[in-house]
């Protein structure tokens, strides 16, 4: 009798195991994925100067310093309030956000995303600026 129901619950473990990825998604969300990735070389555009970096309605301006976080492709901005973790849609974005670099940002914090990077609040940016 145990193992009638051990077994189809091992199953679903192991499926839903499967399932899973290192790319933080919105809740209810319908488009692709949102990741944050760390990239280990400044591309060649991350070398000209950022634009500034400008809020917009609605939107928070952010100043603190890149780290990366304990999960993979996880990155953060550690300011005076604490840990944020930032979510980059745009590649170009992305890779102006490396390790160590002092930075503004510009987005939208989303306490109710789900991402599996377990620490700081969700932002997401639409602008980056070197400070």
């Amino acid at each position: 009798m145990i193992r009638r129901t051990v077994v189809p619950a091992a199953l679903l473990l192991a499926l839903t195991a499967g399932c899973a990825n290192n790319t933080p998604t919105p809740v209810g969300a319908g488009g692709t994925p949102e990741s944050a990735t760390v990239s280990a070389t400044a591309s060649a555009s991350a070398a000209a100067p950022a634009p500034k970096a400008s809020a917009a309605a609605g939107e928070t301006t952010l100043t603190g310093t890149v780290t990366a976080g304990v999960e993979p492709n996880c990155i953060l901005l550690k300011d005076g309030a604490g840990d944020h973790l930032l979510i980059v849609q745009d590649e170009k974005l992305r890779s102006s956000l490396q390790v160590g670099a002092q930075v503004t940002v510009v987005g939208k914090a989303e306490p109710g995303m789900m991402t599996t990077c377990m620490q700081g609040e969700p932002f997401v940016v639409s602008s980056v600026a070197g400070s």
